[in-house]
């Protein structure tokens, strides 16, 4: 059986107590050309979830110990985990089991007996839908902008993985794999999602002698919202300045404070300098920058430190 693209080289986790079951889904899907890791239950699952990072999980719904509906839970409040799309597997006909196995967290379900067929396609196309997924969260990781997701209450949907290596290290005690982002952080995106903030809007936060910066970006699907971190030390800007446009120290505080909107008296009050030397240390800006006025050199600073 040819893989299609959207499964080859997929790998998937299958959870079930039954050997038979086990055995007749992973010669299944290894036939389709995807890699199959197996549990014989859920706390398996859990354990193996520790140290291997499918791409989609098949769940048997009625297990001994925790059953499939409480593991997917467990899934789903994970940071690291909550991306995975979880397929359950039940024999169960009742309407309120495939209810249960959706608000557990469950992107579909199949009935046993598997049909083959049916089986592939599902998984086919939740392997498609995660892909695009997570391509366009690892794209915001790759752009350097740390970002996560947050529901319509708050709660946390996903975070790329430098926005989680970002939290864990300036909140020491926060894990990716909790379920709520620290109480500081948390409090500040709820007050955005109460105010409707509109796009673009900022929150900042101290922790020691770093600020941390938070940008709501725009709404997702299901009332969803996406924000970016950006994290800044006194004196960061200023040397990207200098280090960019060729400035001295002083010439690059200078040009910072101006593209904060500050006055050349509100400069010379900020750095104890005279205002003469604000506007010597002006012109020198302008020449190494190759501009003519106050407003060109605001505008490539603020794009400077946009980047």
């Amino acid at each position: 059986m040819a893989a299609e693209p959207a499964r080859a080289g997929a790998t998937i986790l299958v959870v079930d107590d039954t050997v038979d079951s086990l055995r007749f889904l992973r010669a299944t899907l290894e036939e389709a050309g995807m890699t199959v890791l197996v549990a014989i239950d859920g706390q398996a699952a859990l354990a193996l979830l520790e140290h291997a990072m499918p791409d989609l999980v098949l769940m048997d719904a009625m297990m001994p110990g925790p059953d499939g509906f409480a593991v997917t839970r467990q899934i789903k409040s994970d940071g690291r985990l909550r991306h995975l799309p979880v397929i359950f597997m039940t024999g169960l006909t009742e309407i309120e089991h495939v209810v249960r196995g959706f608000q557990a967290g469950a992107v579909d379900y199949v009935r046993k007996p598997i049909a083959v067929e049916e089986l592939l396609a599902r998984v086919t196309v939740h392997l498609a839908n995660a892909r695009i997924a997570r391509g366009g969260q690892l794209a915001l990781d790759t752009s350097g902008r740390p970002s996560f997701a947050v529901g319509p209450d708050g709660e946390t949907r996903w975070l790329t993985p430098l926005a989680a290596g970002m939290i864990e290290r300036l909140f020491p005690g926060w894990h990716a794999h909790d379920a709520d982002l620290p109480p500081p952080l948390a409090t500040a995106i709820r007050r955005l999602i109460a105010g409707d903030a509109p796009e673009g809007t900022q929150t900042s936060l101290e922790i020691g002698d770093v600020a941390i910066e938070c940008t709501f970006l725009r709404h997702a699907e299901g009332g969803d919202r996406l924000f970016r971190l950006t994290e800044s030390r006194e004196g960061d800007a200023e040397r990207l300045l200098a280090e960019r446009h060729g400035l001295t120290s002083r010439e690059a505080e200078v040009l910072f404070w101006i593209s904060r909107g500050k006055q050349n008296r509100d400069i010379s009050a900020i750095l104890k300098i005279s205002p003469r030397t604000v506007n010597k240390h002006l012109e020198q800006v302008f020449e190494k920058m190759g501009v003519e006025n106050r407003a060109s050199a605001t505008a490539i600073a603020v794009q400077t430190l946009m980047r």
